[in-house]
């Protein structure tokens, strides 16, 4: 008799089972993007996503690279990349280039040279056929930056400084320089490139590691700040991203390139409740993986190795 009760007791009530699956429905009804799974069937187990997204003609790729910053934008047939991570990291972001049957880059922009953005660009640099250098007029005293200065010399490249208000043809479309908008600034952070890419009716906002001080200078400027997608400045940090910047960017979707369980507490609270009171839609490379942004010129559609 008393084993009877015990098992009875033991038992899920059925309507706790019922209640548990429709849960489980709703939440993976309501995540966004797609996962593009390996041949193996887990989506952990290979990063497939430059031949998931092969087909597209306009794409952009936030390189899972931890703790740094690394994007690469394909555009029908030219590229550009955008920060190549930290020092470690030069391989697999030429591998994942590679990937994608890209030989040359029309553009390489390094925001600033702290090392988590341009730490493998030397690699990229001696990798790839390379048009154009843009990149601002800061210097680092560090090995690293040291590196991207020698492999720009080997190859015979020279700089393009940053100039507000200059605009670059990419593909079928344009990407237009925001900041930074003076010479000198306190927080290298602040020298960071600010480029506003343009395809058709969509657009895409890149930050860097800009801070308040210089998102406080394009607001101040009356720049045309609006964009789909941002990616999130300084990887979350409570120091980047303020109300009022979000305010004039209105973007339906943030991307934030982040290391999980960093020791910098990236993505600050205070970033996470902004973007979520704004109904932005966050994506973090630390929970979805490398995340590509595809767009048809009137949509942009999320996908990622992860899911979200």
């Amino acid at each position: 008799m008393n084993r009877k009760r015990q098992a009875r007791r033991r038992q899920t009530p059925q309507w706790l089972v019922i209640f548990i699956v429709f849960i489980v429905f709703a939440v993976l009804k309501i995540s966004g993007g797609d996962t593009f799974e390996s041949p193996g069937g887990s989506p952990d187990q290979v990063n497939n996503i430059p031949a998931a997204t092969a087909e597209y003609d306009w794409a952009v790729y936030f390189i899972d690279v931890g703790q740094a910053d690394s994007i690469l934008i394909k555009a029908k047939d030219q590229a550009m990349l955008i920060d190549a991570g930290n020092n470690d990291d030069g391989e697999l972001v030429t591998g994942f280039i590679k990937d994608l049957g890209i030989d040359t880059l029309e553009y390489i922009v390094a925001t600033h040279p702290h090392e988590d953005h341009i730490g493998g660009m030397d690699t990229v640099i001696n990798t790839f056929e390379i048009k154009k250098i843009i990149m601002p007029k800061v210097e680092h005293s560090t090995k690293t930056y040291e590196d991207m200065l020698e492999a720009v010399l080997n190859n015979g490249l020279k700089i393009t400084s940053p100039v507000p208000g200059t605009r670059f043809d990419i593909g079928e479309g344009e990407f237009t320089i925001l900041a930074p908008n003076r010479s000198r600034y306190d927080d290298i952070n602040d020298y960071s490139v600010v480029i506003k890419l343009q395809y058709k009716n969509t657009a895409f906002l890149f930050t860097g590691d800009a801070g308040i001080e210089s998102e406080t200078e394009m607001l101040d400027k009356g720049y045309d700040l609006k964009a789909d997608l941002l990616k999130v400045g300084h990887h979350g940090s409570r120091y980047s991203t303020s109300e009022e910047f979000l305010n004039a960017v209105q973007p339906e979707t943030a991307v934030i390139s982040v290391a999980k369980d960093n020791m910098y507490g990236h993505p600050s609270p205070e970033t996470i409740d902004r973007l979520r009171q704004a109904g932005v839609r966050v994506y973090r490379t630390d929970e979805a993986g490398t995340i590509a942004a595809v767009s048809d010129g009137e949509k942009i559609e999320i996908h990622s190795r992860k899911g979200d």
